[in-house]
């Protein structure tokens, strides 16, 4: 496989997403061991499943940041950010942004609206700087037109 067409990925937002989902979890076990129902506290199952619903929305998010992610391949890309996942094809790409002052990648697109590329992020330092090279590398290779600011 080229190495070129290898997924890209946030790392230090995936680690932080990753380190969160474990604080939420021993955050809940905690609550669960330590807070006992007595004459101060009046917890009941609906307490308890209120706590669980509001961990899971938690783990639900930090689970998709840390998937966070864009995969190509020769014929385009599959762009999966926070909210959406989007398909574009290489030859609807007019161009790749990003620059110091991005938080992350962004991909110019023939008459639609720009998309968001948060796997790479700015977070990233240098090696966002050269996953951004890549892409916009990919994007001449197969078939757009790439500036990279």
């Amino acid at each position: 496989m080229d190495p070129l067409l290898a997924p890209f990925r946030a790392r230090r937002a995936r680690t932080v997403a990753w380190v969160l989902t474990a604080v939420v979890i021993a955050s809940v076990i905690a609550l669960f061991v330590t807070v006992r129902p007595n004459a101060a506290t009046t917890l009941g199952a609906g307490d308890y499943g209120i706590v669980l619903v509001f961990a899971a929305i938690l783990i639900a998010i930090l689970w998709r940041q840390a998937t966070v992610s864009a995969v190509p391949d020769e014929r385009g890309v599959t762009v999966r950010n926070l909210v959406l996942t989007r398909r574009v094809e290489w030859a609807e790409v007019v161009s790749v942004r990003f620059s110091s002052d991005r938080a992350w990648a962004q991909l110019d697109v023939i008459d639609d609206d720009p998309i968001a590329v948060m796997a790479i992020q700015n977070a990233d330092g240098a090696r966002a700087r050269d996953e951004a090279q890549r892409l916009a590398t990919l994007v001449e290779r197969y078939g757009g037109t790439s500036v990279n600011d």
